[in-house]
């Protein structure tokens, strides 16, 4: 039945205070309603929720009828709605998206939460929460990242569980019988008054494919599962040539593009004459700037793709998400 605006508006009155006391609902406004992601001309009570959950799940009176007094309704996920804050401000709880870091770096981003053996933990790389190998587990997790202002230990919220150490090209030698030649050479150069010294060291210390690391929070309602500006991940995709993709990070805020190439190989540099060459990434365009790091990558249904970890003024580097869980043993 067709209702004129002052009717519904007076519907959504009476309501409004009822809907919002159910699970999850955030908003209720008048709208048109959505059918198939099509809009239509039917006026309705919209009630935005943080995530849907499927109406079999929810106990009757849990439930938003299909009307209300000869009004219909509509759902729409907004994810949680925020007064407007900094991402480099101090949040509690942090979402996705938001400045942290280790420490003894500047700062990162908050990729998105995720899980193991029941325990939830921060995903992010390796070099925003172990400091490019350079940490220990145990070590304290800020946020804000101590660029932003940070200060230890009234801003720690998590501390560092567990990284997949990055190999770099050049790394100093592990092999027991290069050290002993060097040691051997370098004793004969001492005899003789030279100065020259050498030190073996791995041309090529195997291929990387993340750049991934994950911290445990101090307390569950330090952190949430929202992304600012995206709301909550809705389950793992495949990142794919000519896929669109999005992100949410501490710099560049909310940002989409596309990947642009698959299979990638590329030498990343970490500073300090440190390369590491990765494979098997994705590149997308110019959506990242420094400080981007860590940040979660979805596609356009939200479903996580990557891991952001590098880039130049022109491109963005994107660990695939599938080879990030499967070396953290990690799930959402």
């Amino acid at each position: 039945m067709a209702q004129d605006l002052g009717t519904v508006r007076a519907v959504l009155k009476e309501r409004r205070n009822e809907l919002l006391a159910k699970p999850n609902v955030v908003a209720a406004g008048i709208g048109f309603k959505t059918v198939q992601g099509n809009g239509d001309a039917t006026l309705s009570i919209v009630c935005s929720v943080t995530h849907k959950v499927r109406a079999e799940l929810l106990s009757p009176q849990d439930r938003i009828p299909e009307s209300i007094a000869g009004v219909p309704t509509d759902i729409v996920s907004t994810g949680p709605f925020y007064a407007f804050q900094a991402r480099t401000d101090r949040h509690r709880p942090a979402p996705g998206g938001v400045s942290l870091g280790h420490r003894d770096i500047t700062a990162g981003t908050l990729g998105c939460l995720v899980r193991r053996n029941n325990q939830v933990f921060i995903l992010s790389n390796n070099h925003v929460l172990a400091n490019s190998n350079d940490a220990t587990v145990g070590d304290p997790i800020l946020q804000p990242g101590p660029f932003d202002g940070a200060r230890w230990p009234a801003d720690q919220i998590a501390e560092l569980s567990e990284f997949v150490p990055l190999r770099f090209i050049g790394a100093p030698s592990d092999c027991s019988f290069a050290g002993a030649i060097a040691r051997v050479l370098n004793a004969l150069a001492r005899m003789v008054g030279s100065d020259t010294r050498l030190k073996p060291v791995t041309m090529q210390v195997g291929e990387n494919h993340v750049d991934a690391a994950i911290a445990r929070p101090l307390a569950a309602d330090l952190v949430t599962p929202e992304l600012l500006e995206i709301g909550r991940i809705q389950g793992l995709g495949r990142g794919e040539l000519g896929m669109a993709i999005k992100k949410s990070g501490r710099t560049t805020g909310l940002t989409q593009g596309q990947i642009l190439q698959v299979d990638v190989t590329v030498d990343v540099q970490y500073g300090a004459g440190r390369v590491a060459r990765f494979t098997d990434q994705l590149l997308a365009g110019a959506m990242s700037q420094g400080g981007d790091s860590g940040s979660a990558v979805l596609d356009s249904g939200n479903r996580l793709v990557g891991l952001l970890f590098a880039g130049s003024p022109t491109s963005t580097v994107i660990n695939r998400i599938e080879r990030v869980f499967s070396a953290l043993r990690v799930t959402l």
